[in-house]
């Protein structure tokens, strides 16, 4: 059974998110405490009621690819009608194309309780979120006026097409082509893989946003162009009309992620599918990172949906599953909640899960603040996309696995539904930019703004507020290596980036864990909720931030150990 985490996702947007403060501004006046209540209830009852009690047939039954398209599993189509007419794509769309103009953060909120309840499932209106971004930022009026109120409804859904077999993080090798055809639209051709939600049988329309290649275009990403792939033209009414010559080639067999089918498509197969150009000609890379952007700050997101539903299974079990006696305290069995390592594990995860919605909620408030034009607000979300990215899923995929080991023997049996958190976690650390590539964009791009000034003023405020000494310690320590690569060669601050990418997400971690221990002391409301979080503050700042200050002797080491090895070595 899942239940929406409505107490900590209402205490993180009050005191982390500062959704008060929005709300008090023109433009998200509509976010009022009583209208967030009602969001954060109603997504909570559809998630529980219609959404959780498909993730197992989603995944043991999953996707099916047919000759026809893509056929999801028994229920799909009505859980999803029913998102459709409960209105809740429409919560973060601007209300020019029938949204309902809410805070970005609050559309988190309601994808973080979506997913937790069936992630797979939740990809389908991630995406479109996403598909949202980009043409509300880059499409023409036409565009815009024709797409974005189908698509903000949920009717629709959107894609994001980059990866072919030969351009995997290497998007400068795209081949796909785009003709022009002399009535200002364009012939589109070329095979996508790993498309998620490439086609499927909920939505009367599907909308792809594809990477191709113009006619003497530059090589590399210079030469890219963004198009606009409807699965069905539009007729005269604006209406899906006739079919627009995407095939589903296929379907992948995955380690998880079943309920999301992940296509293979060929586009043009039959040289009859039309695109329209979004945006500049050559200007792909810039609509695509407005949506690839918000993608990764979403897959972050993913990381917390996971934890928390591992959290709550793994809770459940260990109250119900009785099994020894306690140490030192009589012969009778208890529950092996009553057992310290699982006591250690359980509180880690908890931990560990409002850690990383904090940190997710966070950069996405700082969308919200970029909106309405606050200084320095892009700055700091471009700096905490990264580690909201690598650092929520690298926790999603800890917290799930430690949900297995709390079951037991029973964890690695299919039929406890455990097994499924953890097969379905592990993909995020890999699309979206590998984690990797994340820590590379830290030291590199982001690390840069403003000669470091964007990093030093972060640390600067989470300096000033923190309490704790070994807090203090692990933030120094931040700024320490920061300022080290800033001095040091390409090379040397790619070997960093990871160990600092961790360091510096749990420094931020723990500077908004501790900030809600103190609140939460002082706080009136809930006494089992506000004890819960006193106590996975102060776990956090005491055993998992000590834990961050080991990795300063990696990310301080030069990279010449990496490159001790010849690359024949590696086999021996």
């Amino acid at each position: 059974m899942f239940t929406a985490a409505i107490n900590d996702q209402r205490f993180v947007l009050e005191h982390i998110a500062g959704i008060g403060a929005l709300a008090a501004t023109d433009r998200f006046a509509s976010a009022s405490d009583d209208v967030v209540e009602a969001v954060l209830e109603g997504v909570g009852a559809l998630a529980a009621g219609e959404w959780a009690p498909l993730a197992r047939i989603g995944d043991t039954i999953g996707a099916r690819w047919t000759p026809e398209g893509v056929k999801m599993p028994d229920g799909f189509a009505d859980a999803y009608k029913a998102y459709v007419e409960g209105g809740w794509g429409t919560i973060g769309a601007a209300e020019q194309f029938g949204g309902q103009g809410m805070p970005f953060v609050i559309q988190t909120a309601v994808l973080d309780t979506l997913g937790g309840a069936n992630m797979g499932f939740a990809l389908a209106p991630t995406l479109t979120v996403g598909a949202i971004e980009a043409l509300s930022h880059h499409g023409s009026p036409e565009q815009q006026t024709l797409y974005l109120p189908r698509l903000a409804t949920g009717e629709w859904t959107g894609t994001m097409n980059l990866t072919e077999p030969q351009a995997g993080s290497d998007v400068g090798a795209v081949r796909a082509k785009a003709e022009p055809r002399g009535d200002g639209k364009w012939s589109i051709s070329g095979t996508k893989i790993y498309i998620s939600f490439g086609d499927h049988d909920m939505a009367e329309n599907i909308v792809h946003l594809v990477l191709a290649r113009t006619p003497d275009a530059p090589p590399g990403t210079k030469g890219l162009s963004l198009f606009l792939v409807p699965k069905f033209r539009l007729d005269a009414d604006g209406k899906p009309g006739a079919f627009n010559d995407v095939r589903v080639v296929s379907i992948e067999h995955k380690l998880g992620l079943h309920a999301s089918p992940t296509c293979v498509l060929s586009f043009g197969d039959n040289g009859d599918c039309v695109g329209e150009l979004i945006g500049a000609e050559l200007g792909g890379m810039r609509g695509m990172f407005t949506m690839m952007n918000n993608a990764r700050l979403n897959v972050g997101l993913q990381g917390v949906q996971i934890a928390e539903t591992a959290t709550q299974k793994a809770v459940a079990y260990a109250r119900e599953r009785v099994q020894s006696a306690r140490a030192g305290a009589g012969r009778d069995p208890v529950a092996i909640i009553e057992h310290p390592d699982v006591r250690r594990m359980l509180m880690r995860m908890k931990a560990q899960t409002q850690a990383a919605r904090a940190l997710v909620y966070l950069a996405a408030s700082c969308v919200d603040r970029a909106t309405l034009g606050e200084e320095g607000a892009q700055a700091r979300l471009d700096l905490l996309t990264p580690l909201a990215k690598a650092h929520g899923t690298d926790i999603g995929c800890e917290v799930s696995s430690l949900a297995i080991q709390v079951h037991g023997g029973m964890g690695y049996i299919e039929e406890t539904g455990i097994a499924q958190c953890f097969r379905d976690a592990r993909i995020t650390p890999i699309y979206e930019g590998t984690n990797g590539i994340q820590a590379a964009d830290l030291v590199g791009r982001k690390l840069s703004m403003d000669n470091g000034g964007v990093l030093i003023a972060l640390i600067a405020e989470m300096r000033a507020e923190a309490w704790d000494a070994g807090l203090h310690a692990l933030i120094d320590a931040c700024d320490e290596v920061a300022r080290r690569l800033l001095a040091v060669d390409v090379d040397n601050r790619l070997a960093a980036s990871y160990p600092f990418l961790t360091m510096l997400a749990t420094a931020v971690c723990g500077w908004l864990m501790e900030r809600q221990g103190r609140i939460a002391a002082q706080a009136s409301g809930d006494p089992q909720f506000l004890a819960m979080k006193v106590a996975t503050a102060r776990f956090y700042v005491e055993q998992i931030v000590p834990e961050a200050m080991g990795l300063k002797a990696a990310a301080m080491a030069p990279a010449e150990i990496l490159y001790a090895l010849a690359p024949e070595a590696f086999a021996a």
